[in-house]
């Protein structure tokens, strides 16, 4: 039996993280719109380019190679950004996943310091590690890209070094180039100490629902190979 990559729903106290659908593209057109000053090394759609958007990922999980999630703010109901599983490595034999990144992900301006990027990154690690039982989980950024490596330092991944001209470069202006990418990961052994480092950061924000500076949103490592 060949493992499929199929991403369930994860829900938190501050995000539940659904499967990706065209139901969503009427509140993620008002997020994209949000603060696009955030968006400087990343593409992130236009609200008119949204349901082409959504179509390009769908036909991406049709093809195994990605899990696109809508991050729902539980409070509002509200879409407010995506992110997703993607790129799943499989041990030998084809029926176990070995390891999985986690990308393309972008939150509205007005979503970004209430700890929903923080949730998200533990139910995805969990879903991950916990019920996939995965030994890495990867992720990426443009390596010019500050503070999406902050944030992804935040939530416990490790910087293991920047692959020169690695990834397409999604930054305004710069189509067609590549770009220097800064990878990060967390291995299965890490698990435990990053979980629990991501609970005491929720923990932290308990009760405090006003956004901090700066983002926590990180860029979603939009590679297609």
């Amino acid at each position: 039996m060949t493992f499929a990559l199929e991403g369930p729903v994860l829900e938190g106290a501050r995000v539940r993280l659904e499967p990706l659908g065209h139901h969503h593209a009427g509140d993620l057109a008002v997020a994209a719109e949000e603060d696009r000053g955030a968006f400087a090394f990343t593409w992130v759609p236009r609200a008119d380019e949204v349901g082409a958007y959504i179509d390009a990922q769908l036909e991406r999980q049709a093809a195994g190679r990605l899990a696109p999630y809508a991050q729902v703010d539980r409070a509002s109901g509200r879409a407010v950004g995506v992110t997703a599983y993607w790129d799943p490595r499989l041990w030998p034999g084809g029926d176990r996943l070995c390891a999985v990144e986690i990308g393309f992900t972008w939150l509205g301006g007005s979503a970004r310091g209430a700890g929903v990027n923080t949730e998200a990154k533990l139910l995805l690690f969990g879903h991950a590690f916990e019920s996939w039982g995965v030994a890495r989980v990867d992720l990426k950024t443009d390596a010019r890209n500050e503070r999406s490596r902050a944030a992804l330092e935040k939530v416990g991944a490790r910087f293991e070094g920047v692959l020169r001209r690695w990834s397409p470069s999604w930054a305004p202006g710069e189509d067609g180039l590549l770009r220097d990418s800064a990878m990060f990961s967390v291995i299965a052994e890490e698990w435990p100490q990053c979980r629990a480092r991501l609970v005491r950061l929720l923990e932290g924000r308990a009760g405090n629902d006003k956004p901090q500076t700066p983002a926590e949103s990180h860029e979603p490592g939009v590679a297609l190979s």
